[in-house]
């Protein structure tokens, strides 16, 4: 018996730990196939998972109805690997800050840009980062929002096949991808940087 107490006390504590080491953000930035893909090559980011967020409809789904949600990803990451503040410079050279249509070939509220912040915190980061980017092309304006993060809600059920869809579906995601113009606008906003 004792043993057990033991045992459970040190797995409580392990969660703990572990859970100290881990942090969320949630970003929209167009297709969550792309936003994922891209996330999950960057150090430090853990897992990153494909849903929905930021509108008042409950359990959006994809198919069905997702009215007033973006398209968003849900990133897991390791602080004392990557920052909030990385994370963000990462996001920008990802998207198309000036597009308040949507993203590249996806047109629509759901496909636009966002950064969902969950504090004080994470509001003074992203609201500097924003305010570079904007100093960076002083002639075009920045409309991708800071908005207070909601409830995030996970691609599941029948529609789980979105999850790392361009894992395991490459040559779809590719083709997607490329004939989207994701990449070609990407690099026509932001150069070599790009895509980094």
């Amino acid at each position: 018996m004792q043993t057990l107490r033991i045992l459970t006390l040190l797995s409580l504590l392990l969660g703990v730990a572990g859970s100290a080491l881990a942090d969320k953000a949630i970003l929209a930035g167009g297709c969550f196939w792309c936003m994922e893909s891209d996330f999950e090559k960057l150090p430090g980011v853990t897992d990153v998972i494909s849903g929905f967020t930021g509108g008042t409809l409950p359990d959006p789904t994809y198919n069905v109805d997702h009215e007033g949600h973006y398209e968003a990803v849900e990133i897991t990451y390791d602080p004392q690997k990557v920052s909030y503040r990385q994370l963000l410079d990462y996001y920008w050279v990802h998207i198309d800050p000036f597009d308040a249509g949507g993203q590249f070939c996806d047109r629509g509220h759901s496909y636009q840009s966002a950064i969902f912040v969950a504090n004080s915190s994470e509001r003074t980061v992203a609201e500097e980062s924003k305010r570079q980017v904007a100093a960076r092309f002083p002639g075009q304006t920045v409309v991708t929002p800071i908005l207070n993060a909601t409830t995030f809600y996970p691609i599941k059920g029948d529609e789980s096949y979105h999850q790392d869809y361009a894992r395991n579906n490459p040559v779809r995601y590719n083709y997607y991808r490329w004939s989207c113009g994701r990449d070609q606008r990407l690099k026509a906003i932001w150069g070599e940087q790009a895509g980094h």
